[in-house]
């Protein structure tokens, strides 16, 4: 391919970005700088140059990012570009495992353990340690695991810093937590990440093997790493420093998930060698916009020195309404979207973003009362309907017949008589038998305590699974979904009901079976369909065709654009958020969150605020947010409710 093909059309700095080929680089790409404009040509540009495809590790944060990647890839270069590894981390590192582990004695067939099934999990963990809930929330307990997992600590580790009482509580529940996941082959999305940097750890020739592989590293969003991201890193690019970061240290508004911002204002540190390209120039929003959220960002201290400009000229003053109530304020914002699509804005071309999701209350019920069409990005709303994770779940028994998490869901859906006593007594038996679980429901005649109905359905449910199960890797996974369910008896059920509401979720089975077929026919199979249920993340969801305006906060924003933006609930407390202030850090952080949810506007931005507030205890005074003031005033166009 000539190079031409693959600069055209890029700045100085992105040529400079995508043509520095050997050693350290970090780029910081500021918002709307093209950032993936420059990983594409940069994977084209190393695959020209005579890099093999298969030896590029190229990952993303999200699938829809990484599917993007892919997808401009194979614009670019066709064929070749079939063999770059474009895939988030948490994918990157499943296939590493599945490809492994088994040489080490492990098995590479487990389950992912999705946030649903890890609750119920520790549900059970936190019962058998005699913990209550109310004390020990299963979230709770989860989360404080998730933390020391992603500080690559295991519960041996976790132990020696576990001060209170109720950490060494959390101690207990981490250690049965992860002898339970054994027991299940199962892993959480913490574990694939751990797991993978503790295999490179005391495998080194694991290790050897993958950095040889990947000669070339590319990390998108790297100010979202957090420890163990970092590690699997640094140790896969230790061999050659080939390792290539994009990320923007304005955007890093990640912390309670783990984010470490020190990673990405550090790396120069880490790499001494490394070439620092900027990418200022902004190709999304006005002047405007962008002169004020530098204004913004530019006070915090933990920051590296750039600033966004655009060639586009002119652009509209940024709107401040001051509100009298929530509701004003809601009403202000529908009436100036309802303005906009006479002017002939298209409804999915706006966007109202909020800190907390408690904010939507007062919106929706405006945009109802008004009848203006909407969506939240609120992530899995269709995957987490009963029935689609029931469907998910028989697919995963399959794959694993010793997935007890998986097997209690279905065991009994629809209605078998197989009830909590009849599945412990399967369970039991499968336990002491050395069995597993589909092989224990087709032996239900010898299990003692079992009924003649409940032995008839639970052998029936057995045989109908394992049948399928024997066929599952020969055929295309859409056509064992509707195998299993058929066969089990859910479609059948559902169909029976002939309700308004068992309709709706045969429709929703169907649209499930039509993006399986669509997964299968680009190659996937049923063990990568499975997987990436299990890690679909908020935006890969969304979709931007809808003809409705988006609601969401500003967190569930990133990575997005948008022509009209409304920032509302610009209040002390709300934004910089409560528990932020007094704590300078977290107050960079919320600067950085509102920098984020300015930057998403291409043509005109709002932010509002109001003098009152609904609150727990009555209605309250509300301030407007410390940060409104630090925007200049010749940028604002400020409005009241008495204008």
């Amino acid at each position: 391919m000539p190079e031409i093909d693959v600069l055209q059309g890029l700045n100085s700095k992105q040529a400079e970005a995508v043509t520095h080929t050997e050693g350290p680089l970090l780029i910081l790409a500021g918002a709307g700088s093209g950032k993936t404009t420059v990983l594409t040509r940069r994977v084209a540009y190393l695959i020209s140059r005579g890099v093999h495809p298969g030896s590029i590790l190229a990952i993303t944060f999200t699938n829809k990012a990484a599917n993007e990647l892919k997808t401009r890839i194979e614009a670019l270069l066709g064929e070749k570009a079939k063999g770059v590894w474009a895939m988030t981390f948490h994918s990157a590192c499943v296939r590493i495992l599945r490809t492994e582990l088994p040489g080490l004695g492990r098995s590479g067939r487990f389950t992912i353990m999705d946030s649903d099934d890890q609750v119920k999990l520790m549900r059970k963990v936190l019962k058998e340690l005699n913990l209550s809930e109310k004390q020990y929330t299963p979230s709770g307990v989860l989360k404080a695991i998730s933390a020391a997992k992603d500080n690559l600590m295991g519960p041996e580790e976790y132990a020696k810093t576990a001060l209170t009482f109720y950490e060494t509580k959390v101690q207990q529940a981490y250690e049965l937590y992860q002898r339970k996941l054994r027991e299940l082959d199962g892993m959480d999305f913490d574990d694939l990440l751990m797991e993978t940097v503790m295999m490179f750890r005391t495998h080194p020739q694991v290790l050897a093997k993958y950095q040889a592989k990947f000669a070339h590293i590319l990390v998108d969003e790297y100010q979202d790493t957090n420890r163990v991201q970092y590690e699997l890193t640094k140790l896969l690019a230790a061999a050659h420093h080939n390792i290539a970061v994009v990320g923007d240290d304005d955007q890093s508004i990640y912390t309670f998930r783990g984010a470490d911002i020190r990673n990405i204002l550090e790396f120069e540190e880490d790499y001494p060698r490394c070439r620092v390209v900027k990418l200022e120039q902004n190709y999304r929003s006005t002047q405007v916009i962008l002169d004020g959220a530098f204004n913004v960002v530019r006070n915090n201290a933990r920051r590296k020195e750039k600033r966004l400009w655009t060639a586009q000229e002119g652009g509209q003053p940024i709107t401040l309404y001051a509100a009298q109530s929530g509701e004003d304020e809601a009403r202000f914002v529908a009436g100036e979207i309802e303005n906009l699509a006479v002017q002939g804005v298209p409804l999915n071309a706006v966007a109202i973003l909020y800190r907390t999701n408690a904010q939507s209350r007062t919106f929706e019920e405006a945009f109802v009362e008004r009848g203006i069409p909407y969506s939240v990005l609120s992530g899995r709303r269709f995957y987490d309907r009963k029935h689609i994770r029931d469907a998910v779940a028989y697919l995963r028994l399959i794959l694993n017949a010793r997935d007890a998490v998986a097997f209690e869901r279905i065991v009994n859906e629809p209605p078998r008589g197989l009830g909590p006593a009849a599945v412990r007594k399967i369970t039991e038996y499968a336990a002491v038998s050395g069995v597993d679980l589909v092989q224990a429901l087709s032996a239900a005649s010898e299990i003692k305590g079992l009924n003649g109905p409940q032995r008839k359905a639970a052998a029936e449910l057995g045989t109908a699974i394992g049948g399928i199960a024997l066929k599952a890797l020969g055929q295309p996974p859409h056509i064992t979904l509707r195998d299993v369910l058929e066969a089990t008896g859910y479609i059948p059920h559902l169909d029976a009901q002939g309700t308004a509401e068992s309709q709706e979720r045969l429709d929703d089975l169907r649209e499930l079976l039509a993006s399986v077929r669509v997964f299968a026919e680009a190659g996937g199979g049923l063990e990568e369909y499975v997987e990436q249920y299990a890690l679909v993340s908020d935006q890969d969801t969304y979709d931007e065709t809808k003809d409705a305006c988006v609601m969401g906060t500003f967190h569930s924003a990133k990575g997005l654009e948008f022509d009209v933006v409304f920032l509302v609930g610009m209040e002390e407390g709300v934004l910089p958020h409560a528990r932020s202030i007094g704590e300078e850090h977290q107050i960079e952080e919320e600067r950085r969150l509102l920098y984020v949810g300015m930057t998403r506007a291409k043509r005109i931005l709002y932010m509002t605020f109001s003098w009152s507030r609904e609150m727990s205890l009555g209605l309250g005074r509300a301030r407007v947010s410390r940060f409104v003031s630090e925007i200049p005033r010749e940028l604002l166009d400020v409005k009241t409710w008495e204008d």
